[in-house]
């Protein structure tokens, strides 16, 4: 895979930028990164290039995860009385949900991507409107059974679409387990740190099977990773000093334009 010197810069800044919004919502990075590289790379479309894209995602996704989970372990984010419970359930499906990615084509892989970008655009809207739930109040105990459907769903949905797996642990975490905000955020970071490494490696070297180079894969994570491991440690610092409405409102407003250009020209092509 070749790239120009702008693409570099620009992947670099990707990272960058993914590793910032993921530390600070616990969503990981994918969410910037796909959209991102389909927009930068527009040479490189071809029916399985998302696989390859959805590979690198989850590889620099260890790298965000990493410093965002010690950052909110160290500013008192993470509940260890569920970490290990949400830790097995959502390494099991996130396996899972690697490898039946493989059978789906990488186009409808990014159009199931854009779909659920928009959802959980949806799902921000409501809890802006619906206002914020009190964030001093006491952790309360969850019933397993609860955290192993939220580790489930979050894994292999990660897995499926390549994503890190904090946009759907965080916000179930809090309806489901009623988990306050910025306590769901810290620990699904460090839930991702064990989920990423299964995710990445089993996406990786399983790229051959769908028409993809593995090293390719290692050349774009290679750009994305340091600038995503700076922007997570800044992220995860401002999940604790700034307002919850403050981190909703940019996260929608961001994911709904990377939503509309990822399947921009599946839609005009309906239309047309």
């Amino acid at each position: 895979m070749e790239a120009s010197l702008l693409q570099i810069v620009e992947t670099c800044l990707i990272g960058g930028v993914a590793g910032l919004l993921g530390g600070l919502a616990g969503i990981g990075g994918s969410m910037i990164m796909l959209p991102a590289l389909h927009i930068f790379y527009p040479e490189q479309e071809r029916g399985s290039v998302h696989h390859m894209y959805m590979a690198a995602a989850m590889i620099v996704n260890l790298a965000v995860a990493i410093p965002a989970a010690r950052r909110h372990r160290k500013l008192g984010g993470v509940r260890p009385d569920i970490f290990h419970a949400l830790v097995v359930s959502t390494l099991i499906a996130a396996a899972v949900g690697v490898l039946t990615s493989n059978l789906i084509s990488g186009n409808s892989l990014k159009l199931l991507l854009a779909g659920f970008l928009g959802v959980y655009c949806v799902y921000n809207m409501v809890r802006l409107i619906q206002g914020p739930n009190p964030q001093d109040a006491p952790d309360e105990p969850v019933a397993p059974w609860r955290l192993h459907t939220t580790g489930c769903s979050t894994g292999f949905t990660a897995g499926l679409l390549g994503l890190g797996g904090g946009v759907v642990m965080v916000p179930m975490l809090q309806m489901l387990c009623n988990v306050r905000l910025r306590k769901a955020i810290g620990t699904s970071s460090s839930v991702m740190v064990f989920t990423a490494v299964i995710g990445a490696t089993l996406k990786t070297f399983t790229l051959p099977q769908v028409g993809e180079r593995i090293t390719d894969a290692l050349y774009l994570a290679a750009m994305m990773a340091p600038g995503a491991v700076i922007g997570a440690t800044i992220g995860a610092t401002l999940t604790h000093r700034l307002p919850i409405r403050v981190v909703r409102t940019v996260i929608s407003i961001l994911l709904v334009i990377a939503a509309y250009r990822l399947a921009e020209g599946d839609v005009r092509s309906w239309f047309a």
